[in-house]
């Protein structure tokens, strides 16, 4: 599926029937195909999460090669790509590196067909006045021939001839005139994706100021049950970790807005949609503790010195064994019938309000009770940080590291309420605060685990614990180091997030009784 080079103008049009043929006149002049190419099958590539569609991007793998759309086009043969670390060098590589997670892997979104073919425009002296290429993106259904395809997409390059603007621009305007122009080839990318475009693992709930709090709050545990939902193939296929993760977050959600949500449901509504749902994380707990400890396997490895190295690695060799057991019981689980009951009950109940049990702040307006919410929140997390210095237990930094989540959590389910700018400055210093609160917390868990994880060996089964024991002394020891290092990083932290423009911020947004102009 071979571009024109890099100086091409690319347009890209959606729903074009027909591609015009050789013969087809535009005044004097006429039109010669050649090279044409027709029924090369294709697929358009992208994570489940469509990374390559949020970077303005177009990613198309046909004939053995990848051709990759946007700003900076580039294309290079090679077999289907998975993870990007994987790929071979090439500029598609080098571009995708930029643009997608190394966690999260490339797929075959949607099985298409690809068409080509070189229109060259020729005057009345058969002498060549402009010239394009033409390939259409026929999405196919399923990846069954027969089913019915989705709309096309044209993607058209034009190489311009010096001295023949104006046969240029007669040739575009026939092409412009196949279909719909498209902004970029990310929307192209999204045209092809169709409902696998609107993914998202964080979804935003639309609501307004006067919408009851109730209300809200249902919408979303059912928005987030769905996003769930959406990840369990992914998990059952072992695609790549962040389905799992995906998958968590949005329970995790859920349980925060039953946790945060005061008096929005009855406490007999909310225990019972607790345990449900905390049961659900339960069983995922496993699996996603290896599946982190796996991921830190070589920066684990890079940190200790040379001779403890060859403990680290046998000691994640027999991880990777007691993961893929986790992942067996996982998908086992996932495919039976008492889980998919379970779920479908639960979409059942949030579906239909009437049989979930109101608490006393359900008719509360959102931005009120949002505000109430939010500002309670946050000055909990002041009173908590005004208090830690270099004595404080590390329970209480734990505890500020929970608080700030719970003020994250609050902010971001109600941004569509509040001034989005304003907000996003609230976020990003709360988040510099968080990340280094969570890096403090990631480190002291971390240590724990490693004693936890070499307890758990069985001698029978990895005969050099002693190699791994040894290892994994250094490693907590270099652990401890960098928990000492984050720590003392708290106290700028949060002087930094309680700047004055800050707590003025944060005032006017959501200190309850606020009026908005």
């Amino acid at each position: 599926m071979r571009m024109q080079s890099g100086a091409a103008k690319r347009l890209f049009l959606q729903g074009a029937t027909a591609l015009p043929g050789a013969g087809t006149r535009l005044g004097e002049a006429r039109l010669l195909a050649e090279d044409e190419v027709t029924g090369l099958e294709a697929c358009v590539l992208d994570t489940f999460d469509t990374q390559v569609r949020q970077a303005g991007r177009c990613l198309i793998g046909a004939g053995g090669e990848i051709v990759l759309f946007g700003p900076e086009p580039a294309e290079q043969t090679a077999p289907l790509p998975g993870f990007v670390g994987d790929m071979a060098p090439g500029p598609v590589t080098d571009q995708l590196a930029g643009i997608v997670d190394p966690l999260r892997r490339l797929l075959e979104q949607v099985p298409a067909r690809a068409d080509g073919v070189t229109l060259r425009m020729v005057d009345e002296l058969d002498k060549t006045v402009a010239r394009c290429r033409l390939w259409q993106i026929t999405p196919r259904q399923d990846g069954e021939p027969d089913a019915k395809p989705g709309p096309a997409i044209t993607i058209a390059e034009f190489l311009p001839l010096r001295g023949y603007d104006d046969e240029m621009a007669a040739l575009e305007a026939l092409i412009t005139s196949l279909g719909r122009p498209l902004a970029d080839a990310g929307a192209a990318q999204a045209a092809l994706l169709g409902p696998r475009a609107d993914y998202r693992n964080k979804p935003v709930i639309p609501m307004t100021t006067d919408a009851a709090a109730f209300d809200v709050a249902t919408a979303f545990l059912s928005t987030n049950l769905a996003v769930a939902r959406q990840n369990e193939p992914g998990v059952i296929d072992d695609l790549d970790s962040e389905f799992l993760h995906d998958y968590r977050v949005a329970l995790r959600r859920v349980r925060s807005v039953l946790s945060l949500f005061k008096g929005v449901y009855s406490p007999a509504q909310t225990d019972a949609l607790k345990a449900r749902f905390g049961a659900l994380m339960a069983r995922t707990g496993r699996l996603r503790d290896l599946d982190v400890y796996m991921l830190e396997r070589d920066r684990y490895a890079a940190l200790v010195p040379a001779p403890f190295r060859p403990g680290i690695h046998k000691l994640f060799d027999a991880l990777a064994s007691d993961r893929k057991g986790a992942h067996d019981a996982l998908r086992r689980q996932f495919r039976s019938a008492a889980y998919d009951r379970d779920m479908t009950d639960l979409a059942a109940l949030l579906a239909a309000p009437k049989r979930l049990d109101r608490g006393p702040a359900a008719g509360e307006p959102a931005r009120d009770y949002a505000r109430a919410l939010i500002w309670k929140r946050y000055r909990k997390v002041c009173r908590i940080a005004a208090t830690i210095d270099d004595a404080t237990p590390d329970e209480q930094v734990h505890e500020l590291r929970i608080q700030g989540k719970k003020l994250r959590y609050l902010i971001e389910f109600f941004t569509p309420l509040f001034d989005a700018q304003e907000t996003a400055k609230v976020m990003k210093s709360l988040k510099k605060l968080q990340n280094t609160l969570g890096a403090f917390n990631d480190y002291s868990v971390q240590q724990a685990e490693m004693v936890e994880m070499l307890a758990r060996l069985d001698p029978r089964r990895t005969p050099d614990v002693v190699d791994c024991a040894a290892s994994v002394g250094a490693l907590v020891t270099l652990l401890h180091q960098k928990q000492l290092e984050a720590r003392g990083r708290v106290v700028a932290r949060f002087a930094e997030f309680d700047a004055p423009e800050t707590r003025d911020r944060v005032r006017a947004l959501f200190k309850p009784g606020k009026t908005d102009t």
